[in-house]
C-alpha cells in the first residue's frame, strides 16, 4: 500500500509534468514536434532525423521520471544520462539550425531553423538544471555551534 500522499499511474505522470523539469521536457517535446513539421514541409527534409531523435528521447525521459520508472532501474545513472542527452541535443540543434537558417530561402526551412534554435536554447537550460554535480548553496550558520 502506498503512503497517502503518493500518487500512482497517470496522476503521477501529470503531477510530474507540472514541475519545472516536467515543463521543460514538455516544452522540448512541443518544439521538436513543431520543428519536425517545419523540417518536413521545407525543401530539404533531411534534417527531420534530429527532431525525431530528440522528440523520442525527451518523451522517454518524461515517461521514466513521470511514471517513476527511473528509480527502479538502478543500472542507469539517470542524472548523467539526461545531462548528456541535453548537451548533445543542444549542440546539434544549434549547429543544424544555424546551417538551415543560413542556407535555406524557403519559409518552412527558416521557421524550422528558428524553432530549432529555441529548442537548442531550451535543451541548454535543461542541461543546466539537470547537471548532477551541481550542489544547492546553503547559507552559512549565523551563530556558533555552542549556542553562544
Amino acid at each position: 500500500m502506498e503512503p497517502s500522499g503518493a500518487q500512482s499511474g497517470p496522476a503521477a505522470c501529470l503531477a510530474f509534468s507540472r514541475t519545472r523539469k516536467g515543463l521543460v521536457l514538455v516544452g522540448e517535446i512541443v518544439l521538436c514536434v513543431l520543428a519536425l513539421i517545419c523540417y518536413g514541409a521545407s525543401r530539404t527534409p533531411g534534417y527531420t532525423g534530429l527532431a525525431i531523435c530528440e522528440l523520442v528521447f525527451a518523451a522517454l525521459i518524461l515517461l521514466a521520471w513521470g511514471c517513476r520508472v527511473a528509480p527502479q532501474i538502478t543500472f542507469i545513472h539517470w542524472g548523467w544520462t539526461d545531462f548528456i542527452r541535453c548537451v548533445i541535443g543542444c549542440l546539434l540543434f544549434l549547429i543544424t539550425s544555424l546551417i538551415v537558417i543560413i542556407g535555406h530561402r524557403d519559409g518552412a526551412g527558416i521557421a524550422a531553423g528558428v524553432l530549432g534554435l529555441l529548442a537548442g536554447i531550451l535543451l541548454g537550460y535543461d542541461a543546466y538544471i539537470t547537471l548532477p554535480t551541481r550542489q544547492g548553496h546553503s547559507a552559512a550558520p549565523t551563530e556558533s555551534p555552542d549556542g553562544a
